[in-house]
């Protein structure tokens, strides 16, 4: 069955956003978590939270303020409460071709997060409120997973997933495993006394420790966890195996060519990363170019499949294709 480009598009990115604020809320929750684990006159402040979220608001001091931007500021594109916002409002004009079971738990999830998310700013409530956030994307996840016809709504679904968590996950090694390295190779900060915790909280911002653990043995060092993180392809959040099933979707699209040059140019990228994981200022570059590597591929996905012409359509191999330029998120663009 034929999909409209345009809702295609809004399934893409509904997805996206339901991604972000998923790995928005892991991160922010396993930093707090970092931060009660080492002694307070080695815990750092919390703005390298702004930068691992992808976030460059400038002005703000302290947790309250900083907490409050990323999780309940509806004005911050990026917060948790927006994205989730974002995310109804795509998959609200998608429904003919979501399971109903699917939009009642992203409306659930809404609604909780409408009427916690200016309570969660506080210790008390935070981690509950993060916990939730995490488990029901995943329900959405689960239920879509069970219950979706596999055809094109199906793809676009799982695409918009993996580009953004790629992207995150690029995030999370870039930011915050490139400084480590760094302060690692200076001998400062509580990387040296502490250089395990450490390396743990960046696992745990990708729920990654107890499957490091079990394909890493000995003790948890930089270069192996960015190692795991960037390319184990049989953990599904490594960015090698976010691409490896980007690429299997794309062969249950229509005439994706164009779309795979591009998906070789971030495989060619992502390999030229394996000579630097030692080092932290190489690596802080090295995702940059990862991440520039992947917004030229959703750009390209956007090009193919996701044509704001309301004629355009994708459909099964052999039928027409979709056509017309690039589209952009309709409740806002997601920050890169």
């Amino acid at each position: 069955m034929a999909l409209l480009a345009r809702v295609a598009d809004r399934i893409l990115w509904g997805a996206r956003y339901v991604e972000r604020a998923e790995d928005s809320a892991r991160i922010i929750r396993s930093y707090g978590d970092l931060l009660v684990d080492l002694p307070a006159r080695l815990a750092s402040g919390w703005e390298p939270l702004l930068a691992l979220t992808g976030n460059h608001q400038h002005g703000l001091g302290g947790e309250h303020d900083i907490v409050e931007y990323l999780v309940a500021d509806p004005d911050n594109p990026g917060s948790i409460r927006s994205t989730v916002a974002h995310a109804r409002e795509n998959l609200r004009t998608t429904r003919e071709v979501v399971p109903r079971e699917g939009w009642y738990a992203l409306n659930s999830l809404w609604q909780y997060v409408e009427s916690e998310a200016e309570r969660a700013v506080g210790r008390r409530t935070r981690d509950r409120f993060l916990g939730r956030v995490i488990e029901e994307s995943r329900r959405l996840d689960g239920v879509l997973e069970s219950t979706m016809t596999r055809s094109d709504p199906f793809w676009m679904w799982r695409l918009g997933r993996l580009i953004e968590r790629a992207d995150m996950t690029t995030r999370v090694v870039g930011v915050r495993a490139a400084t480590l390295l760094e302060l690692q190779r200076r001998g400062t900060g509580a990387i040296e006394q502490y250089p395990e915790v450490q390396w743990m909280g960046a696992l745990r911002s990708v729920s990654a420790l107890q499957m490091y653990q079990r394909a890493v043995s000995g003790p948890i060092e930089g270069p192996d966890v960015v190692r795991f993180l960037l390319f184990h392809e049989q953990f599904p959040r490594s960015v090698r195996a976010c691409l490896d099933e980007i690429r299997a979707l794309l062969g249950h699209l229509p005439e994706p060519d164009s779309v795979l040059g591009h998906l070789g140019a971030v495989d060619s990228v992502l390999m030229s990363c394996d000579l630097v994981t030692d080092d932290g200022a190489a690596l802080d570059a090295a995702m940059d170019r990862v991440q520039a590597a992947i917004a030229e591929l959703n750009d390209a996905i956007a090009s193919r499949y996701l044509s704001i012409d309301p004629e355009a359509i994708i459909s099964s191999p052999g039928a027409r294709g979709c056509d017309g330029s690039a589209s952009r998120a309709r409740d806002g663009d997601m920050t890169a």
